[in-house]
Formats: C-alpha cells, sequence, structure tokens
C-alpha cells in the first residue's frame, strides 16, 4: 500500500501515508496494528518467536533475521515500519546493522529499537550514536515491545 490507500479487513480500517521525514503514519480504526511491518533480528531463536508471536497477536506482519547480513536484505526488499535488532549477533553485530541502515537514505527514517540483555549506560549511548530510536533490555515484555512500537509509528 503506498501513501493514502486503505484496506478493509473484517471491521478494521488501516490506511498508510508517509509524515515528516519518511515516517510511517497509521490511520487505524482500531486499537490494534493490523498489516504493520516489524522487523526482528536476534540470533536467538527464543527471542525471534516470542517477539513474533506477540506481534502476530496485535495483527503485525512480522519479518525475521538470525542476523544483520540476512535482515538487510530482507529491509531491502519488504521495507518494514519498525526494526527491532539485538546487539550480539554474530558476523555483523547490532549497531553496525543499525548504523547500515541509517546511512541509506531510503531507511534513515525507518525506527530501529536496539535489544540487549545489556543495561549499561555505555551500551546506550553507543546505541543512540548509531542512530537507533530506543534501547530494550532483555528479557522484554509485551507492554514494552508494544510501548515501543506505539512511540516511534505515528498513529492517528
Amino acid at each position: 500500500m503506498s501513501g493514502g490507500q486503505s484496506r478493509v479487513s473484517g471491521m478494521r480500517r488501516l490506511s498508510l501515508r508517509a509524515g515528516r521525514r519518511g515516517k510511517v503514519i497509521l490511520n487505524m480504526h482500531t486499537n490494534g496494528l493490523t498489516g504493520l511491518k516489524v522487523m526482528v533480528i536476534d540470533d536467538s531463536k527464543t527471542i525471534r518467536r516470542t517477539a513474533e508471536t506477540l506481534l502476530k497477536k496485535e495483527g503485525c506482519e512480522v519479518l525475521t533475521a538470525v542476523d544483520g547480513f540476512e535482515a538487510l536484505a530482507v529491509i531491502s526488499d519488504q521495507r518494514p515500519s519498525v526494526i527491532f535488532v539485538d546487539i550480539m549477533m554474530p558476523r555483523l553485530d547490532g549497531y553496525q546493522t543499525c548504523a547500515l541502515i541509517k546511512n541509506n537514505p531510503q531507511f534513515r527514517g525507518t525506527p530501529v529499537i536496539m535489544l540487549s540483555s545489556k543495561d549499561g549506560l555505555f551500551d546506550k549511548a553507543r546505541g543512540r550514536i548509531v542512530g537507533a530510536e530506543q534501547y530494550l533490555t532483555k528479557p522484554f515484555t509485551r507492554d514494552e515491545l508494544l510501548g515501543a512500537i506505539h512511540r516511534h509509528v505515528s498513529t492517528v
């Protein structure tokens, strides 16, 4: 769907449009997140499956990847509206992945939320430096996950 298009699914009506600085704005007539593409990048199958289950229950379309290299191809092809990325991953870590996403003009406006079991000030600051909008500490709750989406994807 592109700007101004809408879709009716049951009793839900959803329309997407581009806002300022490329931010995706959802016009929803329910409290759900139906149709929102969310990317979860984590080398832990448990974390990927947990996030996927929680997000699908809210109506999101969930894309997953086990590392940054795999994720970059999916991001380019599928264009998610929000991206959750683990910091500690093989091959390409979360900081490197976030920096590559934010340095690409097509995806600069896509919110990136870092996931980590570390909650130190240095780790959070490094996430901000590479362009992450938020930092969630694992294990995260359903409310934290959904709160991050609501905070960074405007709903009208």
